[in-house]
């Protein structure tokens, strides 16, 4: 058969190449890939319960799917009986029969179905315990890190620092006793601590002493190489905020404040940050995207707390997280949980642009009996927190004992 001109061509170029002149060798050669068939790379799973394992001071969600896999999450540990209740009877209706990769659908069901409720606290909060667990379930259904899921920033692992506070059963500890505390971070590795002043809005404005007694006993306990963050945790007004912080800085060259006033007075708090020469960071209590934008317009602190376990959970945060990036301001997750809350923080960090260079962590906390429920902890070492390489959050749940120590049984 005579061969037309392009093919006489095409056969040159390939035996310019190496291959022979033969039907079955050039079709080979010539063959396009394989392209899987749709449904060939993933079986479609389906949501078949969303249970809460409520405990005295925390509270968590398990997914349950066809595919014999499961997905945990963290949530709000503020009332958590009722935090457990809006999973069980407002969220679980919603999740049942659904497939866990639509899971920016469900984010928003559960969301304005709880709105009515609240668009802060315990709403948020609930959402936060589903949605951390999703993305664990994904994680798992598709043997990956959750940070490799959002898009992984190729960080290993990031400096953390002691956070810890001062109220204790019977009111509030002595400077020496927040001095003693600090000194056992940096026996630990911490490069920087953050003291937690505890005041809240109801106790605001104490005798300036009370918080200047307390970081002068720690600057002297830790020496002059610790960083020291301080949280006045909205306990003071504009003007008592703006001469303690001052102070402060001046005689200890503290490098943080947060939330120096009330986290509902963004006016206020732009007065703060305006006059205080060191960083004034805020976020800890806004729960959703919307509040965030406003708290960057109005209030604009230097840097965000994002906490993933009451503002939505890793799908709102790192929404926010994006938006903080488009005005140039970090992201500092507020977690002063061990474990889920943790391993959800890191996986998030693990993937953003815009992470700070220090970021909260008040170590495994004993005194919560958390740790037991989870076989290994998050890896801590020499001050540094690494990012979960294990698939889903990267923690592995003890299901015996969470059945065992839960209070919903």
């Amino acid at each position: 058969m005579a061969l037309s001109r392009y093919q006489f061509l095409r056969q040159s170029a390939l035996a310019a190449l190496g291959f022979a002149h033969t039907p079955d060798l050039m079709a080979q050669a010539t063959a396009k890939p394989a392209v899987p068939t749709p449904g060939s790379v993933r079986k479609t799973v389906k949501i078949t319960d969303v249970k809460p394992y409520i405990f005295r001071n925390a509270l968590y969600a398990k997914i349950e799917t066809d595919a014999g896999i499961s997905g945990w999450g963290e949530g709000d540990h503020e009332r958590p009986d009722f935090v457990g209740k809006f999973v069980s009877e407002v969220f679980a209706p919603i999740l049942k029969g659904q497939d866990p990769f639509d899971s920016e659908h469900l984010w928003t069901e559960m969301f304005f179905e709880g709105f009515e409720n609240g668009s802060t606290g315990l709403n948020p909060g609930a959402v936060a315990a589903v949605d951390n667990a999703l993305w664990d379930l994904k994680g798992k259904l598709l043997g990956l890190p959750v940070s490799k899921l959002l898009g992984a920033n190729k960080t290993e692992k990031v400096a953390v620092y002691g956070s810890y506070g001062r109220r204790k059963k019977d009111g509030y500890r002595t400077p020496l006793e927040m001095a003693n505390l600090g000194q056992e971070f940096v026996s630990q590795g911490y490069k920087t601590i953050k003291a937690r002043m505890q005041l809240y809005d109801r106790e605001r404005n104490p005798p300036f002493n009370f918080t200047y007694d307390c970081i002068k006993e720690v600057r002297k306990a830790v020496g002059d190489s610790t960083d020291i963050f301080v949280d006045f945790n909205n306990g003071y007004t504009a003007g008592k905020a703006i001469e303690l912080g001052l102070k402060l800085y001046e005689n200890f060259n503290i490098k943080v404040i947060e939330e120096p006033v009330s986290s509902m007075n963004y006016p206020d708090l732009r007065q703060v940050v305006e006059a205080l020469p060191c960083e004034v960071n805020a976020g800890e209590h806004e729960y959703n995207k919307w509040q965030f934008r406003d708290l960057i317009m109005t209030g604009n602190p230097d840097c965000l707390n994002l906490d993933l376990i009451k503002c939505g959970g890793i799908s709102e945060c790192r929404k926010i997280a994006g938006m903080a990036h488009a005005f140039d301001k970090e992201v500092m997750v507020h977690n002063t949980r061990p474990t889920l809350a943790t391993a959800a923080s890191l996986n998030l960090v693990g993937s953003i642009a815009n992470s700070a260079k220090v970021q909260e962590f008040s170590g495994l906390r004993p005194d919560l009996d958390q740790t037991v429920l989870f076989n290994g902890t998050v890896k801590f070492e020499n001050g540094f927190l690494y990012i979960p390489t294990g698939v889903g959050l990267g923690l592995d749940v003890n299901e015996a004992e969470m059945e065992k120590r839960k209070l919903n049984k």
